[in-house]
């Protein structure tokens, strides 16, 4: 997933993006050259990316199920939301109830541009550019108004996004995280997860890697115990903080991920 600093108006080609990226580890088709050659190199590092793309998606898709079904969430925000792709968010929350209301977020112009096409016959569903980390402009936005209601339970997604975000005392993770949460009404949800390795060898060149191929938009792969402050104050759900193909699989014999040189680590938290 992609975030900068400030959203640009401006497709270019030539910078691979995250979104791009993950796009094409998903199978998709909105990407370009330049997105390809990059997961080529990162596979000779870390050959387990697509698999960690795909259960990634699955976590995705599990948690806005649960959310929907088990705790009766009908409003999600969704940060950093990437293409589209198959089972999106709303697809999975609409599935439960068609009523329930989403709103995506990136900072690609290439998703506003892909997600409004998509999404032009769905009142309930908007997406909107922003950084992830302006929550007065999120939160304020008009689309984001007409569609959520903040007095009411939120989901609110950071998924597979938080690792995009340089360290920052005013708007690093854990910042944002402690920032949203303090606006949601009890009974909300955060759902965060990143990319972590206890490997300092693949979380420098990883982070390295991404930092010069986006140039310069990515933050670090990160450590487990990072991820786990993301989630000081909220009450986390079974099985807890994970390797996120083992958040309620679907059943004993669904995919897991078996390489371990870097995961995707994290879970759902809710505000008391």
């Amino acid at each position: 997933m992609h975030t900068g600093n400030q959203p640009s108006k401006e497709i270019d080609p030539t910078v691979p993006t995250a979104a791009r990226m993950y796009d094409h580890y998903l199978g998709g088709k909105d990407n370009y050259a330049a997105d390809r050659a990059a997961c080529e190199e990162l596979d000779k590092v870390v050959p387990s990316t697509r698999r960690l793309a795909v259960n990634n998606r699955r976590f995705l898709r599990r948690v806005v199920r649960t959310l929907a079904q088990d705790h009766g969430i009908r409003q999600f925000l969704d940060h950093g939301s990437g293409l589209p792709t198959q089972d999106n968010v709303h697809q999975v929350a609409q599935s439960v109830d068609p009523t329930s209301h989403v709103v995506y977020v990136d900072n690609d112009p290439m998703v506003l541009v892909h997600g409004r096409a998509l999404l032009e016959q769905d009142e309930r569903t908007a997406v909107i550019q922003a950084d992830m980390r302006d929550t007065d402009g999120i939160f304020g936005h008009p689309e984001t108004q007409r569609l959520i209601d903040f007095s009411q339970p939120v989901a609110v997604l950071f998924v597979s996004v938080m690792h995009c975000l340089p360290d920052s005392e005013s708007d690093g993770p854990p910042a944002l995280s402690r920032r949203v949460a303090e606006r949601l009404a009890p009974g909300s949800f955060l759902v965060m997860c990143q990319l972590v390795s206890e490997d300092p060898e693949v979380r420098k060149f990883v982070t390295d890697f991404m930092d010069q191929t986006t140039q310069g938009h990515w933050g670090r792969v990160r450590q487990e115990k990072d991820v786990a402050e993301l989630f000081d104050g909220l009450e986390i759900l079974e099985p807890g903080l994970v390797e996120v193909s083992t958040w309620r699989p679907d059943s004993e014999v669904a995919p897991r991920q078996l390489t371990h040189e870097w995961i995707e680590f994290g879970g759902v938290g809710r505000i008391g």
